[in-house]
């Protein structure tokens, strides 16, 4: 049997993308809303789907996923590349629809990488934010508009090997060690440290300020369960340029897919709910 890497290899060179499904396209996210897509790496059987997902890549893409070692590195790899530009491609990018072949991206002073966004005048910073974390069950990616996105997911069952409040105390604060302390239930008190966990894991890179009070008043955090299986969170600073932005929480819009095939809208389901924002 091919292992994943020959099977790619095999379909590289005649292999053309023809979706049976397309991509529907979407408007982009409204002053503080967040949209999050996710898949499920267990959900991808088909050989040939993965193949359309690899010729989505760019040369350098498909290089660094050829050379990871063992084959669910390489389709996590795959799936987290297919999903950035699946996604992104959705969003009616000025005013058309954007073969995901073609969108090129580069990476920030912080190392991040950002959307190459093309207009008349050339290349320009784009509106379009986005950022990406995954489990070994879960690959979920989050945008926004004109608001930095941070976002981290985890599985709900994920164990604690270290002594939960000694590890808490050299990470978070006291308030949040005090909270942890105060939980009696062993279970409770893991999952308590999961989602704190996350939460701040989900925090992104921030210019330094010389106002501290009116820069943490900018950030707001979302908290919620994803695919009953994971705890998710995001963090998104406020559209500096919105009179509305300043007036309204964080909204969220969830749609599980599976790229060419199937997309489900999941918000306002039990698959999400909001614990914090």
């Amino acid at each position: 049997m091919f292992s994943f890497i020959q099977r790619m290899r095999s379909f590289q060179r005649n292999f053309s993308v023809s979706p049976s499904f397309p991509l529907l396209p979407l408007q982009l996210p409204s002053p503080m809303e967040t949209h999050v897509w996710f898949v499920l790496p267990d959900e991808f059987k088909s050989v040939s789907l993965l193949n359309q997902y690899m010729e989505l890549l760019s040369p350098c893409e498909k290089e660094n996923v050829l050379t990871m070692r063992g084959d669910q590195l390489q389709k996590r790899a795959l799936l987290s590349r297919t999903l950035v530009r699946t996604t992104i491609a959705r969003y009616q990018i000025n005013n058309h629809v954007v073969d995901p072949r073609s969108l090129k991206f580069k990476k920030n002073v912080h190392g991040k990488p950002e959307l190459v966004w093309e207009s008349d005048d050339g290349q320009c910073p784009s509106p379009l934010h986005f950022n990406i974390s995954h489990t070994s069950s879960l690959i979920a990616c989050g945008v926004t508009v004109n608001s930095p996105i941070g976002i981290d997911v985890e599985e709900k069952q994920r164990k604690i090997k270290n002594d939960i409040l000694a590890f808490a105390r050299r990470l978070f604060s006291v308030y949040e060690v005090e909270h942890l302390s105060a939980i009696s239930d062993s279970e409770v008190q893991r999952q308590e440290f999961v989602k704190l966990w996350i939460l701040k894991a989900s925090e992104v890179v921030v210019e330094s300020s010389d106002h501290p009070v009116s820069l943490t008043n900018n950030w707001q955090f979302g908290l919620f369960e994803l695919a009953s299986s994971h705890y998710a969170a995001v963090c998104m600073e406020r559209d500096k340029t919105s009179d509305v932005a300043m007036r309204v929480p964080m909204r969220l819009t969830v749609r599980k897919t599976i790229p060419f095939v199937e997309d489900i809208c999941i918000s306002g389901t039990d698959a999400v709910y909001l614990l914090q924002a």
